[in-house]
């Protein structure tokens, strides 16, 4: 059995009277990351984990912010479309390890329905999805409330 490691990033502006869509729940917030697509910073993460992991470049080189076809699309979509990629190379998908760090809104009581959605895009279970959330201290260009960062780590194995 073949086991690989992938980290992901992601980083997006946050603007006022934008959505703001995390692990494909929007969350009540009167500013929301700004991005050509829906600007789902853990979904933009998890998928550069996945793709970094299969060695398949990353989020950008696959569906980037030039093409008319990702504006506004829904990052769960792109996520089902990596996990097409990483399986056509014979690889499933492990577990996903994603940290947020913002200063508001508090990420706690989304956390169980981000999962549910991510288990339904990726076909892991729950317990394989692990999802924490931290602020950075009021620190910096978080602390100030204009964006949002998350990473993710993923293990992949050849099925």
């Amino acid at each position: 059995m073949k086991i690989k490691v992938g980290f992901g990033f992601d980083v997006h502006q946050i603007k006022e009277g934008h959505p703001f869509i995390v692990g494909g729940v929007q969350l009540e917030h009167h500013a929301g990351a700004f991005g050509h697509s829906d600007a789902d910073v853990l979904v933009h993460a998890i998928c550069d984990a996945i793709l970094g992991a299969a060695n398949l470049e990353d989020i950008g080189y696959h569906f980037p912010n030039t093409d008319i076809r990702w504006k506004g699309i829904s990052s769960l979509l792109l996520l089902k479309e990596c996990m097409g990629l990483i399986q056509a190379k014979g690889y499933q998908l492990g577990n996903i390890d994603a940290m947020l760090c913002l200063e508001a809104p508090k990420i706690k009581p989304y956390i169980p329905q981000m999962k549910i959605k991510l288990a339904e895009v990726t076909g892991l279970d729950i317990d394989d999805i692990s999802i924490k959330a931290t602020t950075n201290e009021t620190m910096g260009f978080i602390g100030r409330q204009e964006g949002v960062v998350a990473y993710a780590v993923c293990l992949i194995e050849r099925l």
